[in-house]
């Protein structure tokens, strides 16, 4: 099992941990929704819990929950600034399907 960071992603949450002042690392997940099944939810984590599984990637700490590993297993999570808009975009190799608007995903 692992979930890496790009040196880019790692920079930018290293950058809003130490603005928020707080935070263990950053919390990556799925949830139900959309038109293909899934999206991916993430967030600061202020806790780690002890059913979370935790990857280190250049010095951060990735944190999963239990019900979402399965789904992000392998992934490579980048950011990416494009003129006015930045995100984080999700290089997952259990991704079936996309949908068109990019915001859902279905799995393997």
């Amino acid at each position: 099992m692992s979930i890496r960071l790009t040196a880019a992603a790692a920079e930018r949450v290293r950058t809003q941990l130490h603005s928020r002042g707080q935070g263990e690392g950053l919390r990556i997940g799925v949830t139900t929704t959309g038109c293909s099944g899934f999206a991916y939810v993430v967030d600061f984590a202020d806790e780690v819990r002890d059913s979370d599984s935790v990857f280190t990637s250049h010095g951060i700490k990735v944190v999963i929950d239990e019900s979402s590993i399965q789904y992000l297993d392998g992934t490579e999570v980048d950011f990416r600034e494009d003129g006015l808009s930045s995100n984080f975009s999700f290089n997952n190799p259990n991704v079936e399907d996309e949908c068109g608007c990019g915001e859902s995903f279905t799995v393997v």
